[in-house]
């Protein structure tokens, strides 16, 4: 399907990034077409309501959160097809960006209708922005899992990658996640911003091994820029030297074997009998 979005007039669903603190970061675009729109579409309607009022916005509001999507996604292909326009929005910035919103768009284009993006706010760009590390490339991963063993594994993937990595993290889990990381990536540039665009906004430029030593305020959502890895791998050396490159780097003993039996694509227990041998 090609969407020629201002020249054919379709049923249309407007995915509009909001505020992600500071109710002034409204595009006068965004007003607009939460003003033009038949429904919208929200997580929480109280939180949105606070917004809409603010900008004196006066459209039915739908739930559509994680725990009724799928029976939102067919209200809302229903409205499509009635005619009419429907807006999407999540509590703070961008719809999709680690809020749902991906399945529905996915259903809308699938049904032939079209799905235009209102830009503004988000808190992954905002905080690279300001972090004073590398802007780009990034990458971003969003939320990392629970558990402290599948973080290792997720961050294990980047762990040689150059680019930038954006993380979003809870207050409450903020310091365990930085010493994963610690033990993962060693001892490398990071920036924490908590608050973004609101009164108590807070950006901390320091290292990892620093801000293990930190007490993180356990008020507002966070977001962690880390550096990315400033050192191509050298097969050239032998793997007892690359463990205790990664040993000297601040990694454990542990953690330094998995990531040389990584880099090298080699099992860990060939690196482990390397190692030991010459002990």
């Amino acid at each position: 399907m090609i969407q020629k979005s201002f020249k054919d007039k379709k049923p249309t669903l407007y995915v509009v990034s909001t505020p992600i603190g500071n109710l002034k970061d409204m595009s006068y675009r965004a007003v607009e077409i939460l003003n033009e729109v038949d429904v919208i579409l929200c997580e929480d309607t109280r939180t949105s309501s606070k917004l809409l009022n603010y900008y004196d916005i006066h459209k039915p509001l739908m739930s559509f959160h994680d725990f009724n999507k799928e029976a939102k996604q067919k209200n809302a292909i229903d409205i499509l097809k009635s005619g009419k326009d429907i807006a999407l929005i999540s509590d703070a910035g961008t719809p999709g960006i680690n809020d749902p919103g991906y399945e529905l768009i996915l259903d809308v284009i699938e049904h032939d209708y079209y799905v235009v993006s209102i830009p503004g706010a988000s808190a992954a760009i905002a905080a690279i922005i300001s972090s004073g590390l590398l802007i780009q490339p990034f990458t971003f991963i969003g939320f990392l899992p629970r558990k402290k063993g599948e973080q290792k594994t997720v961050l294990e993937t980047y762990l040689n990658r150059k680019e930038t990595i954006v993380i979003y993290e809870s207050p409450l889990r903020v310091k365990k996640t930085v010493e994963t990381l610690y033990e993962v990536f060693g001892d490398r540039k990071i920036t924490l911003a908590r608050e973004l665009t609101k009164m108590f906004e807070t950006i901390t430029r320091t290292t990892l091994k620093k801000a293990i030593t930190i007490e993180h305020d356990i008020r507002g959502e966070y977001v962690l820029i880390v550096e990315g890895s400033d050192d191509p791998v050298d097969l050239s050396i032998s793997i007892v030297d690359h463990v205790k490159q990664y040993i000297e780097e601040g990694h454990e003993e542990k953690d330094a074997m998995k990531a040389v039996a990584k880099v090298r694509h080699i099992t860990k227990s060939e690196v482990y009998k390397a190692y030991k041998i010459n002990q």
